[in-house]
Order: C-alpha cells, then structure tokens, then sequence
C-alpha cells in the first residue's frame, strides 16, 4: 500500500513538473518576460547555441551545489535524498521546458499586444496549476524553490524576505547578461512582475480543489477513536469579536465538567515549538494586514508543514497541539481555526460553532467585558474580524462564518449566553447518548 502511494504521488509530481514548464513556456512565448526562474536560462539561450531547457538543467545542478555548502556535513547526510531527488528533477523539468518550446508551442507567436496579455494570464494559470499538484503531491520540490528554503534557513530571515531576493537577483543578472551580450534588455518585462504577482495566488486559490486527488493517493487515515473507548467530543466556537463566544465557551466547559482552551493553548504551543508566549499571543490569529500580499510571498511550492515562514511554523504547531488535546478528552476549544484542523475527526465526535452578532451588541460586550473606549470600540471590532477572516481563509481557503462549514449559527444578540449554552450542552449530551447507544449495539 505505502509503495503504490508513492508511485501515484511521484506520478503526480512528475504530470506537476510537467505542467509547471509548460506554463513557463507559455509565458515566455507570450514575449512579455519570463519568469524570474527562468530569466537567466532563457538570456543564455539567446546568444549561445544551447537551449533554455539546457540552461534549466545546469542551473538547477549549480542549485543544488549551493544547497549542500550551507548545510552542514549531518545535514546533507540527513537530506541526501532529498538533495538527490532533486537532480531527476531538474533533468526533466529542463527536458519539458525544451520539449514544450519547441514541439508543443512552435505555433504559439501572438503579435498583438492583447494577444500576449492573454497568452501571459494563460501561462500564469497554468504554472499556478502545476504548483498547486506539486504541493499536493508532496514528494520532492525543484531545486530553485528548495535553495530558497536553504538560505532562509541559513541566514535567519523569513522565507518572503529571501524569496523576493533570490528572484530579484536572478532578474538582475539576467538583465546584466542580456545588456552586455544582446545590447538590449530581453526576457525581462512587465511579464516578470506580472508572473511573479499572479502565480502565487492562483496555486492558492487552486490547492482546495485538488482535494479529489485524496482517496487516490491513499493518504494516512484521520484519526478515528474505537467506540469501546470513551470518545472524546470536541466543541469548537469560532466568534466574531464581541460575540461572547469566549465567555460562552468557559460557560459550556464549566456546565460538562470538560477542559477550556483559549489563551492556555499560548502555553502549550510555546513549549511545543521554539515560539514564545510574547510572540504566539501577538501572532496566532493573524497573517499580514495585506492579505495578497501574504499570499505572493507565502512559500507556495512547499506544503504548510514544510514551510519555513514563521506564521506557517506557529499554526503547524498550533495545530499540532489541538489535535493532541482533541485526541485525549472532551474539551472546548475557542477559535485558532479548529473546526478545520479538526476536519479529519469522526463528526460524531465535533461540534462546530459559530457565535456571531450585530454591532451595536458587540460595542456593549467589548465596553463592559473589555473595557474599550466608547470612541474607538467600532474600530476595535471591524479590525479584529478583519485579522480573523483573513487568518482563517490563509489558512483553510474557506470563507469564514460560512454556516456550511459549521453545525451551530449562534446570534448572541438575540439569545442570553445561557440559553446558548443550554442549546449546545442538548447537543453535546445527544452526541454523549449516541456513544452509548452504538458501544452497546
């Protein structure tokens, strides 16, 4: 079994590979500008008598000798087959890229200005498809995206930070070789910029929907508890702010006699990971105010737990921490996307819910509970949910307070937390009776 998922992720890595050089191909035939990947392969190929897929090949190689000399010798041991993986790879990427180039797209030379806009967007899609399988696959990575990985590491920065600079770089030396050799600049243009801001999102955008792919690769089975255990029954409340969902939640724990995790979830994952309390309190519920922004300098061609980006690293290990707890006893939990770090479990086992009210509700919540400012507690409120949705579609590519992704919509604005809390234990107990029903049967 473990060996036919191997062959299906590495078939499906390589139909990625492929699908990845075509894009490139495509946007470089729309002669707007390459990639940055590509920018310094497709100059060379301009003056010398090899091919941009050569070039491909050679400098995926000089890559991977660049990894290794920041690695250490225990490193390199222990990745070894990832550093090997690496070398196929870039052989067939470059033979795609040459093969896409000259077979597939030798008919493809738009000569209006429109023409290759769309001949772009098309490129970009395309490439943005190839890396959403690639991610999906989860087998290896191409030696630029992985030496990018290296040398975030290597230097401490975040993943962004070094990824803007390793593409810039490799666009500047394209242009030095291009002015220096063709006298003018080539395979540089606004289709650089454009590539470089729209495949990003567009993989994000993609990777949910390539969840069709889940029973073929034979994934490891979600967690599921035996009925001649207890089972524990985990409630989940996602909460606008000001909602009460806080409250409600230390409430409903308090009523079942079960554990209460919000802010003592900041303890746990700090000594989990190399966070610190000051660091996961600020940062745990949060991506960038700018949400695209997030998403162009995400580390799009690695699965989240592989990332190397802080934010990723802290909700890997938040979610590690949930699963954790969620795996040993019933429990409440508030927030920090849980109803989807959870999704895999039993759904005997989850309650889903959603606390939410009008505004004029919140503002009265957050001044007497919260004791904002009268002036500044609408503020307070629209900024807060503005981070949470963001955090959550980051992370789950699912909108939040959907009521699909939920079992309960709860308006605390017209209902007391008591009477909240009296409709979820119902469910609780109902879910706590069924246990009993089928532990017997």
């Amino acid at each position: 079994m473990i060996r036919n998922e191997l062959f299906r992720r590495y078939a499906l890595f390589l139909c990625s590979v492929f699908v990845n050089a075509f894009g490139i191909s495509v946007i470089t035939k729309a002669m707007l500008g390459t990639s940055a990947i590509s920018s310094v392969p497709f100059v060379l190929s301009l003056f010398t008598p090899y091919t941009m897929g050569q070039y491909t090949i050679y400098l995926n190689l000089f890559f991977i000798l660049l990894e290794m000399l920041m690695m250490k010798k225990k490193e390199i041991v222990m990745k070894r087959y990832e550093l090997i993986s690496q070398i196929p790879v870039g052989f067939c990427f470059g033979l795609f890229i040459d093969i896409s180039m000259n077979y597939l797209l030798v008919w493809l030379s738009p000569d209006y200005y429109l023409a290759q806009i769309v001949a772009l967007l098309v490129g970009c899609f395309i490439l943005g498809l190839g890396i959403s399988l690639e991610v999906k696959a989860n087998v290896s990575m191409v030696a630029g995206e992985y030496l990018v990985q290296v040398i975030a590491k290597f230097v401490h920065k975040e993943f962004g930070f070094i990824k803007v600079c390793f593409d810039v770089s490799l666009v500047l030396i394209a242009c030095v070789l291009s002015a220096t050799f063709l006298s003018n600049i080539e395979g540089v243009r606004e289709g650089t910029v454009i590539a470089a801001l729209a495949v990003g999102p567009i993989s994000h955008l993609l990777l949910p929907y390539w969840r069709i792919f889940d029973s073929w690769l034979q994934p490891i089975q979600p967690y599921q508890a035996s009925y001649t255990d207890n089972q524990p029954i985990i409630i989940t409340i996602a909460r606008e702010y000001g909602s009460g969902g806080h409250l409600l939640g230390k409430m409903l724990a308090e009523r079942l006699n079960i554990k209460f995790y919000d802010k003592e979830l900041i303890s746990m994952v700090a000594n989990d990971s190399h966070f610190s309390p000051k660091y996961i309190a600020e940062n745990e519920q949060k991506v960038s105010s700018n949400y695209l922004l997030s998403i162009i300098l995400q580390d799009y061609e690695a699965p989240i737990e592989k990332s190397l980006s802080s934010a990723d690293t802290l909700f890997v290990s938040q979610s590690r921490v949930i699963r954790k707890i969620a795996k040993e006893q019933s429990c409440v939990i508030i927030g920090r996307c849980a109803d989807y770090i959870l999704k895999d479990f039993p759904k005997a086992s989850i309650i889903k819910v959603f606390c939410y009210t009008d505004m004029e509700d919140a503002s009265k919540r957050c001044k007497t509970e919260y004791h904002i400012a009268t002036e500044s507690v609408e503020t307070e409120i629209k900024q807060i949910n503005h981070s949470r949705i963001n955090h959550y579609q980051y992370y789950t590519n699912q909108k939040w307070g959907d009521p699909h992704n939920y079992d309960l919509m709860i308006n605390t604005g017209n209902m007391t937390l008591t009477m909240a809390c009296d409709i979820i234990a119902h469910l609780y107990q109902n879910k706590m009776s069924n246990q009993t029903i089928k532990k017997n049967e």
